[in-house]
């Protein structure tokens, strides 16, 4: 699905891309995916010199559930010393927080084609654990503890 993107970004940036078709839910429950992105980025990062990368010039990107992937990377390398740096992550309409379905911006695009917000809770719902059961409860904001949500406030609510 992304393989004229990715050429295209290559082609424009004069950069290598390496896209990795990570492994999908319902059929493959999390960590699957992204066991899959940390595997190839690990393999990649540590086999540079074969594909002539600069170490300081390795930037992981990703859209939606793939940018969720790429800040999870990102992270998880972030304090690794045994490996390059990454220089840069690009996210593009991550998914990134499961604390609130109701915040401005599932509000303001709750009914905007294509990932309509009741559709974005059942997929975030799939790529957990492939139970859907508790989507109106998601929905609601009522599957988070209110000592967890006390606890966020400051950096997910919708001020």
């Amino acid at each position: 699905s992304h393989e004229r993107i990715c050429q295209y970004i290559a082609k424009e940036s004069g950069s290598l891309v390496v896209s990795v078709g990570y492994r999908l839910a319902p059929e493959h429950k999390y960590p699957a995916a992204y066991e899959d992105c940390l595997n190839a980025t690990l393999h990649f990062l540590q086999h540079l010199q074969h594909y002539g990368v600069d170490p300081a010039r390795v930037t992981v990107c990703g859209d939606s559930a793939g940018g969720n992937l790429a800040a999870a990377v990102s992270q998880t390398l972030a304090g690794r010393s045994d490996l390059p740096r990454l220089r840069a992550q690009i996210l593009i309409y991550p998914g990134l927080q499961a604390l609130d379905f109701n915040l401005p911006s599932y509000q303001q695009n709750r009914a905007v084609p294509l990932l309509f917000r009741e559709h974005a809770v059942y997929y975030s719902l799939q790529y957990l654990n492939g139970n859907t059961s508790n989507l109106e409860e998601v929905l609601e904001g009522s599957h988070i503890p209110p000592d967890m949500r006390l606890k966020y406030k400051k950096w997910v609510s919708p001020d």
